[in-house]
């Protein structure tokens, strides 16, 4: 029995994720950047993260073939850039402030923590693609700050 694709993303859609923007340069040098929130730490030692890309999106490619990746960690006042960067256009960037880390890929001030990633490996998982990541660096804001959460099809902050 096939099962039905609306009822299990309402049920998966029962845990509540923090949301992301993953980044990376394409083989030409040009930014990449798309709002996830199938992110997981996976390992202490040595420091590794996976998050999942779907394979029909138009920057399939650039995460496939990357050799490094961050992950920004939204805060809850961040939603407006999930939602731009949860869309497919070519002028996502156009406006967008942000800075570049050390391993040359995109970063948010303002996130509550950015990670980057060396690509460690890469999984097939049905229709997305799951990347693992070494962690080479971080940063994080210590003291009280608050992540954008996702939680059954929509936004959600903490009580």
């Amino acid at each position: 029995m096939a099962m039905d694709q609306r009822e299990y993303r309402n049920a998966v859609g029962c845990f509540a994720t923090g949301v992301t923007i993953v980044t990376t340069l394409d083989h030409d040098g040009e930014k990449i950047g798309i709002t996830a929130n199938s992110f997981s730490s996976l390992s202490l030692d040595p420091p590794l993260v996976l998050f999942c890309v779907d394979a029909k999106i138009n920057s399939f490619e650039a995460f496939e073939s990357c050799r490094h990746f961050n992950i920004n960690v939204l805060g809850e006042d961040q939603m407006d850039m999930s939602n731009n960067f949860a869309r497919s256009s070519e002028d996502k960037w156009d406006g967008v402030e942000h800075g570049y880390g050390e391993n040359g890929c995109p970063v948010f001030d303002g996130s509550v923590a950015v990670l980057e990633c060396d690509k460690h490996a890469m999984y097939e998982g049905g229709d997305h693609l799951i990347m693992v990541g070494e962690v080479k660096k971080m940063t994080y804001q210590q003291g009280e700050s608050r992540p954008l959460l996702y939680f059954k099809g929509g936004y959600a902050k903490l009580a």
